[in-house]
């Protein structure tokens, strides 16, 4: 009789151990989110975009006079791989539109592939065009909080104050951001990542287009006028950093212009802006993305003169 208490009395607790355990294990279970699936096309463009910037950064790193494919300079390569990895950014969103297959686990390796690609390679590409005309001639001076030069750290801190900022917008994004419908991507607050890198890097190509038309056709662009445009292109890094952690607001101009049904003869512009544009594809570039960078401030403005005059007359009645 004593036994089988004792039986009963190790089974109950048993049954309650094993409660306990389950109770832990749901617990556990509770604090971690199953990972979603992954779909496979807008991923992999998603990649892309990550690997076109770390291939940006490894030609950036390259001595200036290396010539690579198409006789590319390798901070036009980079340049290149850039906007390469522009245009798998706005592909795999449509693809995962397409498909219907847009997750959370898609939108934060988004915003990864953008910190390098629109973060991390502009900063390295104005380091590295920077760093070829400080100090003297024929030198190549590492730019760096530890460098001996003065000006070589400021240029350093615009750097790490652009990828700060890049790192900053893409969370923002993130955060102000409910859903990836076309209807939420209209207006943009602040510059976005994509419009900051092309203009850094638009004006990079340009300087190295312009540089080797000096080059190779008898000294038409002097060093001095490279040194100093090349100067210029820090400051616009640092007012790109600025502009994306700022409240200026951005049109979406491939969902406001370019999205959706259009009639024949707007399409049609466009195909003749862009074959007319194509003999001067640099200059356009850097052009088009300027002025994009602008257009913010811009209307920003011209709306609050707008505000000041209709409320002049007011105040005057």
């Amino acid at each position: 009789m004593a036994s089988k208490k004792t039986k009963s009395k190790e089974v109950s607790k048993a049954a309650a151990r094993d409660g306990r355990t389950a109770t832990a294990v749901r617990t556990r279970s509770r604090g971690r989110r199953r990972l979603p699936p992954i779909t496979v096309m807008p991923t992999l463009f998603t990649l892309g975009n990550l690997i076109a910037g770390f291939a940006a950064v490894y030609y950036a790193s390259k001595p200036i006079d290396y010539s690579g494919l198409l006789q590319w300079s390798s901070l036009t390569l980079a340049g290149a791989l850039i906007f390469l990895g522009m245009f798998f950014d706005a592909v795999d969103g449509s693809v995962a539109r397409l498909t219907r297959s847009s997750s959370e686990i898609g939108a934060q390796l988004d915003s990864l592939a953008d910190m390098v690609t629109f973060g991390v390679a502009p900063a390295f590409m104005m380091l590295r065009l920077v760093s070829n005309y400080v100090g003297s001639e024929g030198t190549v001076h590492i730019l760096g909080p530890m460098a001996d030069n003065t000006f070589a750290k400021v240029l350093w801190g615009v750097a790490a104050a652009y990828v700060a900022c890049t790192a900053l917008r893409l969370a923002r994004f993130n955060v102000e951001t409910p859903t990836a419908s076309v209807e939420d991507h209209m207006i943009f607050r602040g510059l976005p990542s994509p419009g900051a890198a092309g203009t850094v890097a638009s004006l990079i190509v340009l300087h190295q287009h312009y540089l080797a038309a000096g080059v190779a056709g008898a000294d038409e662009i002097s060093l001095a006028f490279a040194r100093w445009t090349a100067f210029g292109v820090p400051l616009i890094t640092l007012l790109c950093a600025c502009a994306m952690v700022s409240s200026i607001p951005y049109i979406h101009f491939v969902n406001r212009y370019v999205r959706g049904q259009r009639n024949f003869g707007y399409v049609a512009g466009i195909v003749i802006i862009i074959v007319v544009s194509a003999p001067w594809f640099q200059e356009v570039l850097a052009v088009a993305f300027t002025v994009f960078a602008l257009s913010g401030p811009v209307r920003l403005l011209i709306n609050h003169l707008r505000v000041r005059r209709m409320q002049k007359p007011a105040s005057e009645s």
